[in-house]
């Protein structure tokens, strides 16, 4: 038969318990303990009548603070006379040391247990409008690093970052890769983008924006959805819409993200954004320099802005409004839709904003004097001329070949010849899916090693246009950024030594390693990581850049075209840029900039890429300089 607990065993398990609870638990304990000693020894003191020589008997209340003072002062004895009165001061201090040399150590334990927590960063973050980052790779350094150049003129700017990565790890890599914090204060803490508990200590529901990392693995678009299904229905969560930006990989899982995002979340998607950036910058020489400007934050960048004097004006009055920024579309309040270089005659109506490229979003002020009449003199309406044929070469493979590929057959002319030059045993097999896919361009493939010398001569480079070199994602990071920085020094070499010109893109995937294959021409574009972290940075900022960058980067709509400037104004004519935006505007085209060919090798003159120029300032074009303009395909 079981034996029934004794009052002492039910005693000692519930001191146990209240131990079990923490220091605060133990402080207590040490307080009821104090405080009964206190109380004894005074009573005792006042029963035994003990007391120094030639002094009379104490009272209760002097006893207790005669005992509270030799238990916390070990000094007090010193001043005892008689030896009953120092024996039992002696056993007050003793009893006092005891008690308070606990106290220490269960302060010392709890103090380097909440510091040990801190470490961990497991403690709430007490933040609101600032900027979650939730997930770590690479993108985030160019992330944070873009976000502290938007917040530069806010006081008081914040950047949350929460990652399964310890805190103090993640703190001394932000340090380490980034140099100056300028206004921004960045809180890390450790913890999963998939668990509720974690995502709250870090004030979701306060936060201005939210992006969403994709980690570094194999499946990560599932991490992704998972991350975002975590902020959307989660049961605390805010009546408000979230402002979430997140990463995306394959278009299968479009239909599953955007049931999981709704209205709340953009989603970037990565390999499809590179591909397009790619295909389009490697057909015009210069239109790399814009997209970089346009996308970091250290340039010029795109901005939304409701103006109530545009109300009622026309597309086109819009234009000459704004000296010193460029006007490239309107974004309509009513239905959320963005418009890049609408009809002329469509009417900013109330609550619309102005799509304007500037410097700033304080430099986004309109002109305060009229603009100058055009110079109809200098104006010349001369339709493009149809591109002919072209020549590509495709050199490396990986999971963005194909997207490139049919990509480019959305620009290219009928006719044009794209070579493939890689290593893969099943490369050949994705190109002959791709066959009936092909509406302008033929593929043909050479299965051999890009980096060998005799491989790419191999090749008539005259005639041919451009050159992309993909990165080998197969391979480590290092060893396939070699591969790609080797057959990008023999092609300038080569280029070089057969007195040919055309159009470089390669892929790099470490920042350290696109520094070794610095840019030397504007035609020559480096593109990775930081293009996506740029994106990703500019649409937490503004949700509506979504819809226009998406317009810009697809085939469809307007793009950015470098065109002749013979076929705009008359050459080597002086004028300013009002005659240049009245000549587009007769095309239907919005006139945003211009590119001075002569500096086309002028690093310090970003060669040649003029965007948003003054309207006011005097300058001339020659024939074979180019207008950069706004316009459908």
């Amino acid at each position: 038969m079981k034996q029934r607990p004794t009052l002492l065993q039910k005693i000692q398990y519930r001191f146990d318990n209240t131990l079990s609870s923490g220091s605060s638990a133990i402080i207590a304990w040490l307080a009821i303990i104090s405080t009964m000693l206190v109380i004894v020894f005074g009573a005792i003191y006042v029963i035994s009548g003990l007391s120094m020589p030639d002094s009379e008997g104490m009272g209760f209340f002097e006893a207790a603070w005669q005992a509270l003072m030799r238990s916390v002062d070990p000094g007090t004895i010193a001043g005892d006379e008689g030896w009953s009165f120092r024996l039992f001061g002696l056993l007050i201090t003793i009893s006092g040391i005891f008690i308070l040399s606990t106290l220490i150590g269960v302060l010392t334990a709890g103090l380097e247990e909440k510091l040990e927590d801190l470490r961990k960063g497991r403690s709430l973050v007490l933040e609101s409008g600032h900027t979650l980052i939730m997930g770590w790779s690479d993108k985030i350094f160019h992330i944070i690093e873009q976000l502290i150049l938007a917040n530069e003129n806010l006081p008081n700017a914040r950047i949350v970052v929460l990652a399964p990565n310890d805190k103090a790890e993640m703190e001394d890599e932000l340090r380490a890769r980034i140099n100056d914090f300028k206004t921004t204060r960045i809180v890390c803490r450790t913890g999963s983008p998939l668990i509720l508990e974690d995502i709250e200590l870090v004030s979701p529901h306060d936060a201005r924006s939210i992006i969403v990392l994709a980690p570094e693995n194999e499946d990560p678009d599932t991490y992704v959805i998972k991350s975002v299904l975590a902020l959307t229905n989660n049961p605390n969560r805010k009546a408000e819409p979230y402002h979430i930006v997140a990463e995306l990989d394959d278009d299968a899982n479009m239909e599953a993200a955007n049931l999981v995002g709704q209205d709340e979340a953009c989603y970037v998607r990565t390999s499809n954004v590179l591909a397009k950036i790619a295909a389009q910058t490697c057909r015009q020489s210069g239109l790399s320099m814009i997209y970089a400007d346009l996308l970091d934050y250290s340039g010029d960048e795109i901005y939304l802005t409701e103006e109530p004097q545009l109300v009622g004006k026309s597309y086109q009055e819009s234009l000459a409004a704004y000296a010193s920024s460029a006007v490239i579309g309107i974004y309509q309040k009513a239905g959320k839709k963005v418009l890049i270089n609408p009809p002329m005659h469509t009417l900013f109506e109330q609550g619309d904003s102005v799509i304007t490229i500037s410097e700033d979003d304080d430099t986004v002020v309109l002109s305060t004097q009229a603009p100058t009449e055009a110079n109809q003199a200098l104006v010349v309406s001369q339709e493009q001329e149809p591109a002919g044929p072209e020549k590509n070469v495709l050199l490396g493979w990986n999971a963005k070949g194909p997207r490139i590929i049919k990509e480019l057959d959305n620009y290219v002319a009928s006719g044009s010849e794209l070579t493939v030059i890689a290593e893969g045993a099943d490369i050949q097999a994705l190109i002959n899916g791709l066959d009936g896919q092909m509406t302008n361009q033929r593929v043909s493939l050479i299965n051999d090693d890009i980096t060998q010398r005799s491989v790419l001569e191999s090749l008539d480079y005259h005639g041919r246009h451009n050159v992309i070199i993909l990165n080998y994602y197969g391979l480590p990071m290092q060893e396939a950024d070699a591969k790609t920085l080797i057959t990008l020094l023999h092609l300038r070499n080569i280029a070089e030594q057969q007195d040919v010109r055309f159009n470089i893109i390669s892929e790099m995937r470490d920042i350290k390693n696109r520094k070794l294959a610095e840019v030397a021409r504007a035609d020559d574009f480096i593109i990775g990581d930081n293009l996506i972290s740029l994106y990703l940075s500019q649409v937490s900022e503004t949700k509506e850049l979504e819809g226009v960058f998406n317009t810009l980067f697809s085939a469809e709509g307007a793009e950015i075209y470098l065109n002749p400037a013979i076929n705009y104004v008359q050459p080597d004519a002086d004028m300013d840029f009002y005659t240049l935006l009245e000549s587009a505007v007769k095309q239907g085209e919005t006139a945003i900039g211009y590119r001075v060919m002569a500096e086309a090798r002028n690093a310090e003159k970003n060669y040649g890429v003029r965007l948003k120029p003054n309207k006011n300032e005097r300058f001339s074009l020659a024939g074979e300089d180019r207008v950069i303009v706004l316009a459908d395909e």
